[in-house]
């Protein structure tokens, strides 16, 4: 029996299978809306929310390439960087309606009035992407006291300020998402370009995220962490001579380093409704690097 002949065996009952089994196995294209014209629009998952993007301004990172796919979706963008002239340019370049902003994420003050700022404008805050981080080169044994600061403050402080700073917000509107940034670094024990501290400090973004998806569940505030691999950014993509990424891209399953634009994917997906009985998961985005 083929799979057309599940209805009948009769000639006339395999075409009607047939015909049915091709009408309810197509695939559904939840990314699209058919009018009754049809003609299809695309499927904005984010309309009306306002969404703040950390570590935004870089023209090619992680935090633009999110930063663009959010204002697709139809969110008012917030970019919120070191630098405000970049901040703003970057939010500029997204549209009309977008903000850009500048605060050091690690000074609790500085993130205070930036939000504060946020929901004077927009009157409301429903995704946080606690995108921003740096990461050093260094061995355990040169780390110093400021390199380790340095890095954790960013990372990891920063992650708890930004979020503490939204949540009483999404409480009040009975509803939101955070999403944070972690590394595939947090997972293996080491990456690439960064140092043991780097991966601490991702690693400590995961079990923050996990705490505070448990805490936060009942208010409906999902909380959930990306953890990328070797992403080709401005940044990696200068550290490496072409024979070491062929040699990466070896281990990779995938066979190809990841694009910034795959993490903004994973974010978009985790930021919408799409995954609105999703929290306290990590997302891997590694092209398979590491399968645990």
């Amino acid at each position: 029996m083929t799979r057309g002949e599940f209805f009948s065996s009769t000639s006339e009952g395999s075409v009607i299978a047939r015909r049915q089994y091709r009408e309810h196995s197509e695939p559904i294209d939840h990314l699209n809306r058919t009018h009754k014209n049809n003609q299809r629009t695309p499927l904005m998952l984010l309309q009306g929310k306002v969404a703040i993007i950390t570590g935004a301004a870089s023209e090619r990172g992680i935090g633009r390439a999110t930063a663009v796919t959010f204002a697709q979706h139809g969110a008012r963008v917030v970019i919120l960087d070191l630098d405000e002239s970049a901040a703003r340019d970057a939010a500029a370049a997204l549209g009309e309606g977008h903000l850009g902003l500048a605060a050091n994420v690690a000074d609790e003050s500085q993130v205070k009035q930036a939000v504060a700022k946020i929901i004077e404008h927009f009157g409301r805050i429903d995704v946080l992407v606690n995108n921003a981080g740096i990461t050093q080169p260094i061995k355990t044994l040169d780390i110093r006291p400021g390199d380790y600061d340095k890095v954790l403050d960013v990372s990891l402080r920063g992650t708890l300020l930004m979020s503490q700073a939204v949540i009483p917000t999404m409480r009040a509107q009975g509803s939101g998402s955070i999403v944070c940034m972690s590394s595939v670094s947090a997972q293996r024990g080491g990456g690439i370009f960064g140092g043991p501290h780097y991966s601490a400090a991702k690693a400590g973004v995961l079990g923050l995220g996990k705490a505070m998806a448990r805490e936060f569940g009942p208010d409906q505030i999902r909380i959930n962490s990306i953890a990328p691999g070797l992403i080709h950014t401005d940044i990696t993509g200068g550290l490496m001579q072409d024979e070491r990424r062929h040699a990466i891209i070896e281990g990779i399953p995938l066979g190809r380093l990841g694009a910034a634009q795959d993490v903004a994917n994973a974010a978009l997906f985790l930021a919408s409704d799409l995954s609105s009985y999703l929290t306290g998961v990590t997302l891997d985005v590694n092209g398979g690097m590491l399968i645990h």
